[in-house]
Order: structure tokens, then sequence, then C-alpha cells
């Protein structure tokens, strides 16, 4: 059965139709065919860089959908969070909720691009040299290869094509392809990709000027470590890759990495920049041609906001709390001694913890001894802000109205007393402020503020400008009717960054509602700059307190501090980035499958006279992080233990969790709930912690796998007889 149908690999988020015709992937000028593409050494180039592009980025936002964090946006009705945490998903709507939409389609459309790379460059008569035509086929594998890698840790086996589908395929006979089939093509393409030379013009292993996010060597290798570790892992395990497999996969890569100049990023952070050297790698930038950044593999994403996005309310301008942690990744990060502070839970709900009474933790003192990198990765009740703290300033700037002109529907007088009578006449009442007449300070904090009394509700709006025709402007919330003296405030943080408002000569027009008869004093106008405190307060009714129903606070308790730098704001956003690969992960995969094999003791040779152990390996780890050493002679399940213990602190928050849940098998006892600490303080300043549970329905089997969006099963059945979708869905 042959039929013209728009399927999996050729559909995606527009809805338009892509054929498979290697004419219509050019633009459609009628003056070039595909030949002629690759016939020339710059369009050539060009396809080349057309197959770049298709991998989802890595975020912090899939982080809640994990139990390392609890998303501030989970009380927003019909929100990804709100629908996730509820378990209100189905495969017809899972793209609109999940972390990274539906990237089927544009993985298999990466896909296609590089099969007509690697199919018409074999006869491609650009003029080239041998070197670097072998260097654009190592990319094109590499991408295929990191493209199937995707799909499959998501959608688990995939349908697998190596050639450009034509428009006359028989999807018929199209079958989905296992798990391990997919790990044997990455290998595959990895492993074509490493035989072109490892030169400048090659497939080198270094970066060159203008050349970030192109592939080289280390990212197959890469590549190849996920793919196997996940290949023998229990999700996908089916007897064709063991842990033997794996650890030799792992060790060579690991060899090959460290042999080319990458190292665990070590740098002493100068004063006051950061806390330890693992804070300090994720707010440096990878892009630097390895000159700093050594640890770095690939990034594929720019640099974050942190500070707004997921950030303290005491940070001017922050929109949305976001990814809270959990008390369960709290409870994760051991003591300074190595000891884990909770052993486990009295109870299913995880709110009475087991504590270890060799810990030395102090429950009414928890965040006291802990891992370093603890403090790099959560702000906590009692944490600092910033590591210099800031200058402490309230700088006032009077306003008043301009009555000679600019008066529109209302009028205004000044009473003897000081104050203003205004009484709005129209729909439109509205007045101008005298203009700055000194710039305001660097904004941490920017309000502008009045006294007023009204006789009703006013819905005000602020327009930011020199002039009306340049102006910005902001709605904030409704003056409230009152007949006493009543004090009102608008956070202008925002509108001051972003525009560069307020400087001498900026002015604001004060738009009054839309109500004719509206009666009004109002007094004391100013704008005031305050620099934000530096001591964070999470318990209910502090400074960044813990709340159920606020965008802009905590769900848990906490807020996220890695990729942050404490210098962030409006004006300077210098956060950092998720990478998708980095040498950190390679040690852990090393060691994951190493004690899979081996033991977590037994010494094995990387190569030449590089050797390590499953424990050394996760030793490295802890030594950049200053935490003791994993004691020798442990058991195989207490490594496993430890080991996994140690993944989910080193690798917090750059995607990781979600998938080793899910490839362990442990779904079921990870994501049940998760747990945030509710802090309260008495009039006597005491501090009381109590564990609070935030229930989840997001961990039955069906979530091990994104489900095949239903409008792409429903055409495969059509054309196979087969329904492809995932159990549960």
């Amino acid at each position: 059965m042959k039929k013209y149908i728009i399927i999996l690999f050729v559909l995606v988020a527009s809805g338009l139709f892509f054929s498979c015709n290697d004419k219509l992937d050019l633009q459609m000028d009628g003056r070039i065919t595909m030949d002629q593409v690759f016939n020339d050494y710059n369009r050539t180039r060009g396809y080349l860089n057309s197959c770049y592009g298709y991998c989802p980025a890595p975020g912090i936002e899939r982080s809640s959908y994990t139990d390392e964090a609890e998303d501030a946006d989970d009380m927003v009705a019909g929100s990804a969070f709100s629908m996730w945490y509820a378990g209100s998903l189905t495969a017809s709507n899972y793209a609109s909720y999940s972390a990274d939409g539906g990237p089927w389609g544009s993985l298999y459309q990466g896909i296609r691009k590089c099969n007509v790379f690697l199919k018409k460059i074999r006869t491609s008569t650009a003029e080239t040299t041998d070197d670097e035509k072998a260097g654009w086929t190592a990319q094109a594998h590499t991408l295929r290869a990191l493209y199937y890698l995707q799909l499959a840790k998501r959608y688990g086996g995939v349908p697998i094509f190596t050639e450009p589908v034509e428009t006359n395929h028989d999807f018929s006979r199209d079958k989905c392809a296992k798990f391990s089939d997919v790990v044997k093509l990455i290998l595959a393409d990895c492993d074509s990709a490493l035989m072109a030379p490892a030169t400048s013009t090659g497939f080198p292993w270094e970066i060159y000027e203008n050349q970030n996010g192109i592939m080289t060597r280390a990212i197959p290798y890469s590549i190849k470590s996920q793919a196997i570790t996940y290949a023998a892992s229990p999700l996908w395990s089916d007897g064709t890759y063991t842990w033997a497999d794996a650890t030799a996969i792992n060790k060579e890569s690991l060899y090959q990495c460290l042999t080319h100049d990458y190292k665990l990023f070590n740098n002493t952070p100068v004063a006051n920049a950061a806390q330890n050297a693992y804070t300090l790698y994720f707010i440096t930038s990878s892009n630097d041609l390895r000159a700093v950044d050594k640890e770095t593999i690939y990034q594929r994403g720019g640099t974050l906001a942190v500070w707004q996005n997921a950030g303290l309310p005491i940070t001017g301008g922050m929109s949305n709390s976001g990814q809270c942690p959990t008390q369960d990744l709290v409870d994760s990060y051991e003591m300074a001694n190595g000891e884990a502070p909770i052993t486990g839970y009295a109870d299913g709900d995880h709110l009475n913890p087991i504590i270890n009474p060799a810990s030395g933790y102090d429950p009414a003192n928890p965040y006291v001894g802990r891992d370093p990198r603890f403090y790099g990765t959560v702000y906590y009740n009692g944490s600092p802000k910033s590591l210099i703290a800031p200058v402490s300033r309230d700088d006032i700037y009077n306003l008043d109205f301009i009555t000679t002109s600019s008066v529109t529907q209302l009028t205004i007088s000044k009473n003897s007393a000081g104050y203003y009578d205004i009484v709005t006449t129209g729909t439109d009442p509205h007045i101008n402020l005298t203009p700055l007449t000194s710039s305001l300070n660097s904004p941490p904090s920017v309000t502008f503020t009045f006294e007023y009394t009204s006789s009703a509700n006013v819905s005000p709006q602020l327009f930011f400008g020199p002039s009306i025709t340049q102006a910005r402007s902001t709605s904030p919330a409704v003056i409230p009717a009152s007949s006493d003296w009543s004090t009102y405030s608008v956070d202008i943080s925002t509108i001051v960054g972003t525009c560069n408002w307020g400087n001498v000569g900026d002015n604001i027009r004060f738009d009054l509602g839309g109500i004719s008869g509206v009666k009004m004093k109002m007094k004391n106008l100013k704008i005031r700059v305050k620099s934000a405190p530096n001591t964070i307060e999470t318990f209910a009714g502090g400074n960044c307190g813990i709340s159920e129903t606020s965008r802009t606070n905590t769900r848990t308790g906490y807020y996220l501090r890695k990729y942050n730098n404490y210098k962030s704001a409006l004006s300077n956003n210098a956060d950092g980035a998720v990478r998708l690969f980095r040498l950190a992960e390679l040690y852990l995969n090393f060691a994951e499958s190493a004690y899979q094999s081996n033991g977590p003791d037994a010494v094995i040779s990387l190569g030449a006279s590089l050797s390590m152990s499953a424990r050394d390996a996760v030793n490295a780890i802890r030594a950049r992080a200053g935490m003791p050493n994993f004691p020798a002679g442990m058991t195989k399940d207490a490594f496993e233990k430890k080991y996994r213990n140690e993944r989910r602190v080193e690798l917090a928050f750059e995607e990781h969790r979600f998938f080793d849940v899910r490839r362990w098998k442990i779904l079921s006892e990870t994501d049940k709930q998760v747990t945030g600490m509710k802090i309260t303080k008495d009039a006597l300043n005491n501090l009381s912690y109590t564990r609070i549970k935030l229930p989840r329905n997001c961990s039955s089997d069906k979530y091990l796998m994104y489900p095949i969006e239903q409008s792409e099963v429903d055409k495969i059945t059509g054309a196979t007889g087969v329904n492809w979708q995932n159990p549960g869905w």
C-alpha cells in the first residue's frame, strides 16, 4: 500500500507538510537543483548548517516535572504544571504541557536533513579537500546520532530511517525499532564520525574561532556514553547490551576526553564571585574556545534568566519564582563530612525523616554544614542573596503634578494643607507628573508611591517617557477606595530596567481610570529607590516567604540558585546556561557501568597508563566539590544507593533526573509526591520547621515514556495497521 501521507517524521508543529522530494529542501526560486547545491562549496556548507538546530535545548523547566522542584505556576489553572501534577495528560494534549513540547516531528525533520546530506555528499563535486569533506560527513553522522538519542530517551524504540524517504515510499512496511536497535544505529553513526581525520579542517577536538556549537570529536563520545548507559539500564535492557558493554564504551569515551585536555572545571573563584568552583562553573561562559571552561562538551541553548523566571521576590523585576527546589532534593545533600543527614522516612509522605545520628545534622539548624554544592544550588532561609552585601540605600525622588498643562478630563487644585483635590470629569482622566531633575541611581528596587483617599476604586495606568509618543505603559493593581489616608505603591523596576527610564527629563503620565465623578486626594508623590535586603527570609511573612497562591513566592521554602549570578538584574543578566554534555557526566556514566559490571573497587584500565575504579570516578567528582571520598569496601547495593544520590546532586537541574528515574524504573518511588519546608517565626524570633506535602499524580508507568501525538498515531495506524502508541497512552 503506497500512500502520500503526512506522517511522523515530516509533520512539524506548524502542521505544514514538508515533502521528502529533494528539491523541496531548497528555497523555491525555480532556478537550482539539489545536485547543483552539492556541486557548490558554499551551498554544500549551507545545507550542512541547515542540519543543525533540531535538538531540544535543555533547560531548568524540566526539573519541575521531577522530584527536584515544584513550579510556582502550579496554582495557575490550565498551566502545564497544574495539568501535569493533576495527571490530566493525554496523548492528544501531552505536547502542550510537557517540558519541550512534542519534539518528535522536529527531530525527524533534522534526521531527514542529515539523511539527504549524507547521501548527496557521497557524490558531491564541490571543490573541497578530502579532510573537509570527511569532517562535514562526520558532523552529519554526529547530528543524526544526537537526534536519534533525543528521540529514544523520550519515546523508546522509534522508526529508523538512514536514507532520504522518497514521495513514493511505502509507509505500510515501516516498523518501530527496538530501543537497542536505535542505540546500535547511534553507536554506528558515532563510530563513522570518529573515522574522520582529527585535523583542523576535518573533525577536530578543538573549537575554533566562530565555531561554537559545531560538532567536534568529544560529542560523539558523549553520545555513545549516554546511549549505552541508557541501553543497559532496567527500563531499556533487553539483553542486547550488557553493563560490561557499557563499561567498554564508557571507559573509552572518558579516556579519549581526558587525554584530549578535557578537565573538570576547578578554578578558584575570585573574592565574592561564587562560593566555590562548582558554583562558578555554571555562571562561566562555555563560548571561550575551551580556554577556561574545559569541562563543557556541548552546550545547546543560550544563557538563562534565572533572576527573572525563577527568581527571588526581592529582586527587582522578577516575574516568577518558577522552579522551587523541593525538600526531597535538599535532603539528598550530604553533610560536609560525607554522611547522609536523612537515611529514610518513617512514613510514605516523607514528612517524618529518619535522622542519621552520625551525620551531625541538626533539625533546628538544617542548613548548616552541608555539601558545598547545596549552597551553590539552593537559596534557603537565612542564606545571603549576594556574596557582597549591597550598599544600604533608600533614595527618594519627589514628584509633583503639572497643573498648568496636560490636564485632561479632571479638575485639580492644591489644598492649603499640601494635598491635591482631584475630581475626574470624563472617561479618560490623566495628568502629567513633573520630570526627573536628576537620574535615578542604579535600581535594585524602584517604586512609585503616594498617599491618597478615594471615593471609588480606580484602575490606574502609568505611561513612562519623555513624551507620550515614546511612552511605555503599565497597568498596576487597582487603587482601592478609601476614606482614610492610605499608601499606594507600584513596583516600576521592570520599566526602569528594560526601557532605560529614569534619566533627567523623564516623566510619567498618570491615568486615573475610566470613571467620571471620582473624588480623590493625593500627596507625597515620589519615586523610591531601595537596595534589596541581602538575607533571604523564606519563613511565612518573610521577604521571600512561602506561599500557596503567589507566582512570585516559593511553593517549597526554597529558590533556585544554580546558574544564578547574584549580580544579575534588570540591566545585567549574567546568569549561566545548562550544558547538554559535560565531562562530569562521563565520569558518572563510567562509574555506573563499572560498579555494575566489575564492582565498586575493581580498577579498570581506561587506556595506556590511565586506570580507575567506579569509586575513583565518583571521587573525582566529589573532590572538585570539596566532599570526602566514597569509602572503600562498599557492597554493590550500598554503592548504588550512594552513587544515585551523588548523580542527583551533581547533575541537579540539568534535565538528567527526569530521565534517570525512568531508566532506573523508580519513577513510582520518587514522583508520587514531593515535599517542602514551611518555616514559621514566633514573637521571640524562634523558628519552627514543618515539612509539607505537595501531591502529584504523574508517577504511573505510562509516564516512563512520552506518548506519540495521537494524531500521528492515527496516521501510522492507518498506514501500517499497527498501533505504535506507547504503553498506557
